[in-house]
């Protein structure tokens, strides 16, 4: 090491008035050093990260790793330890102490030697919060943004938290029951925080390594030596050589026969089951990631040594999220074909993925989904979609991707947007809750890990993390690899069950033997455009959507709030004592199921008897056709993530719009056209005769059975020009 930067030393604010010295400075590294760390990683704590994989505009190629931190956060539901990892961590320990105890929410332990527990406080039973207002949910994530918020400041740039977050989080965000019976030793989350990082970019001729050294009250992380924080692997010697499933033959295939009745009954319009596979692991974790590195090129590989005979290794495709300043980023992936036997045949495979109208939808949904997510927490206009269907080559497979972006509104930061997210509708569903909860009634085991997020919350404020997809699970020598299928009403249960084996395929390779594989090339695609609101002034109308749990609530709050910002979103239990004389509008959001489940017959009932006017997305159109006394049948096949032609008769929200327009369709039932009373008009209908748009001939509400905040909408503006005429006509107090 011949050469080295001092930084100034920098003072973290505590609650006590006591501050937490970081002092860091920075060192040429050893050219081995990031092979050092993975060698390391089967015998103590730590993680490695890396990039092998560069995109333009989206991935580069760098390496990124420390072990033996001085500090690990855990919890399991509501409960959490923080503890010390050597004498080193004792100063951020109790710093850590400091900042939490002073958080009313959390029952906080006293400080123990070298670490203390505490629970987060339960919800009251009464509590109830606007959707714009979720993610900051009293939730173990309060812990999280405690710790996280208590070490930033911009000049400690990649310091921070770094670990996994599990699956199970999501439970807590959406209220659902768990239905499996989970093991004693899962963990929810575990962080580390280092005391040395290292960080290189592949190819270059250095890499750096920044110390830091730590000063709390009589604490001082400097009078004592970097010692080893052991955590070795050891071999399960009574495992199984065998590869064996958690699905029996045909189980698999009955899952999804069961999401496709879902898909026809209008419960759900997509769905991602797994199915896991296990075995003892022979070679060591270290062995496994560097067969993967070499194997299977990707954006976000990964070995960590989680502590408790735990390891994760993977080659993630796909990010989570990435926040840096304001900007959020995302890349769906959804829509796979196997690669050719070389370049001529991907080249083939390619035209017929990007060719298929199946995998087209897949991705569709999954982008709608997401753009949703981010709607939550976004500046209304800022979410773009800034690629479309760009193509992905990995060792076996080739993957359709969109790039998402938006910025952070006022109040929200990365890890808003982290929850906000929670999980991904590419290893989920959609509507996303309703399919979270599919998944928890019929898959055979826990997830665990699988399908969270791992990465880093920086001291800078960024977030930088990925799926946890394409993984090995190992705990207690036992290797598991769990793979999930994106189904729709379309999907043939076989071929998604071979789809399943064959991404499971390179990483059960891995842990057998090399695998030769080779690379494709990168393909470019050219950025789409954003929509714009210019022209209308806002009116300060004080907007109540009603949520009826569908994964697009947030992104039509998004859009109207373009226009008119004075909206806030209430689930329906919780809009219909919102509904006051003093809303200007109610808007019946789309959602699965059917409008008795939400009880929307008193919601239009309330608003009628207040005068207040009514619009209505997708079951909000079934809802009001059944309060008036129409009837509602199931469409033969439903209509998931598809464009449709609608013609109109130019009035109401159709007012100005070409006479066909195209539009995003996402359901099973409709309004059947004989039993639609006399009270309603017909506005609108599909090219195949079915009603798409239903007003009211005295009363000022107007309806829609398609999503005017769907990509597919957002042609040529339609959406927004829609929700700008259904605006426009909503009477001045």
């Amino acid at each position: 090491m011949d050469s080295t930067e001092h930084h100034d030393t920098i003072d973290l604010i505590g609650p006590s008035g006591h501050n937490l010295r970081v002092a860091a400075w920075t060192d040429v590294a050893r050219d081995d050093q990031f092979d050092r760390i993975v060698t390391d990683l089967d015998d103590v704590l730590g993680l490695a990260l890396a990039s092998n994989y560069e995109y333009p505009s989206r991935y580069s190629i760098w390496n990124f790793g420390f072990t033996n931190p001085v500090l690990m956060f855990q919890s399991t539901d509501r409960s959490f330890i923080v503890k010390a990892l050597s004498e080193r961590g004792r100063g951020v320990l109790a710093f850590m102490h400091d900042v939490l105890s002073a958080l009313p929410e959390l029952s906080v332990e006293a400080l123990d030697g070298m670490g203390f527990s505490g629970v987060v406080d339960p919800l009251p039973a009464d509590a109830d919060f606007a959707e714009e207002d979720r993610t900051r949910k009293l939730s173990i994530f309060t812990v999280v943004r405690a710790m996280w918020q208590a070490l930033q400041h911009p000049a400690l740039g990649d310091f921070g938290l770094y670990g996994a977050f599990g699956y199970d989080l999501v439970l807590d965000f959406e209220d659902i029951a768990k239905r499996m019976t989970r093991e004693d030793d899962q963990r929810d989350v575990v962080l580390f925080i280092p005391d040395r990082l290292f960080k290189s970019t592949v190819g270059s001729e250095v890499g750096f390594v920044t110390n830091y050294e730590f000063t709390y009250g009589d604490h001082a992380s400097a009078d004592h030596p970097r010692v080893a924080v052991p955590a070795a692997f050891k071999r399960n010697d009574n495992g199984w050589s065998d590869i064996r499933c958690d699905h029996a033959p045909g189980e698999y295939e009955a899952v999804v026969d069961r999401a496709r009745g879902e898909f026809l009954a209008g419960n759900l319009f997509e769905a991602v089951p797994g199915q896991s596979f296990t075995t003892a692991l022979r070679s060591t974790p270290a062995t496994v990631f560097r067969r993967l590195m070499q194997t299977n090129p990707s954006p976000f590989a990964f070995l960590m040594n989680l502590d408790q005979d735990e390891f994760l290794i993977g080659a993630s495709p796909e990010m989570y999220l990435r926040s840096t300043g304001r900007k959020i980023e995302t890349c769906p992936i959804s829509g796979t074909i196997t690669r050719g036997a070389d370049p001529m045949e991907d080249a083939e495979q390619v035209l017929k993925l990007l060719s298929s109208a199946k995998e087209e939808a897949e991705l569709t949904m999954c982008t709608d989904v997401d753009r949703n997510d981010k709607a939550r927490i976004c500046v209304p206009g800022s979410i773009e979609v800034k690629g479309r269907r760009q193509i992905e080559f990995y060792s076996r497979v080739i993957h359709t991707v969109d790039h998402v972006v938006g910025e952070l509104a006022d109040g929200y930061d990365g890890l808003d947007a982290f929850i906000s997210h929670m999980w991904a509708v590419t290893v989920t569903g959609a509507p996303k809750a309703w399919a979270i909860k599919f998944l928890e009634a019929n898959e055979k085991s826990p997830r665990r890990w699988y399908a969270g997020a791992l990465g880093g919350l920086t001291s800078d404020g960024a977030v930088n993390t990925a799926l946890s997809i394409r993984m090995v699970q190992v705990r207690n020598g036992m290797a598991s690899v769990r793979a999930g299928a994106t189904t729709l009403y379309y999907s043939d249960p076989a071929s998604e069950e071979r789809e399943t084996r064959l991404k499971a395929s390179a990483f059960l390779s891995a842990l057998m033997e090399e695998d030769g594989s080779g690379n494709g090339k990168d393909f470019a695609a050219t950025p789409k455009a954003g929509r714009a609101s210019e022209g209308y002034v806002s009116r300060g109308l004080n907007i109540l959507m009603v949520d009826h749990e569908d994964s697009f609530v947030n992104m039509l709050s998004n859009y109207i709030k373009a226009f008119e910002p004075s909206l806030k979103t209430y689930r329906a239990h919780t809009a219909l004592s919102k509904l006051t004389k003093d809303i200007d509008l109610v808007v019946l959001s789309p959602g699965p199921g059917r409008p008795a489940d939400f009880n929307t017959n008193a919601t239009i009932e309330k608003a009628v008897s207040l005068g207040i006017p009514v619009f209505g997305v997708c079951l909000g159109l079934q809802a009001v056709v059944e309060y008036f006394g129409g009837t509602l049948g199931i469409l033969d096949e439903p209509r998931h993530g598809v464009p449709t032609t609608v013609t109109h008769e130019n009035t109401g929200v159709f007012a100005g719009l070409p006479q066909d327009i195209s539009v995003a369709r996402y359901h099973s039932l409709y309004a059947l056209d004989g039993a639609i009373p006399d009270c309603l008009t017909v506005t609108a209908r599909s090219v195949d005769g079915v009603v798409m748009g239903i007003s009211h001939r005295d009363l000022p509400i107007q309806t829609v059975q398609f999503h005017p905040e769907s990509i597919i909408t957002s042609k040529n503006d339609m959406g927004m020009r829609l929700i700008r005429n259904m605006l426009e006509q909503v009477p001045a107090r």
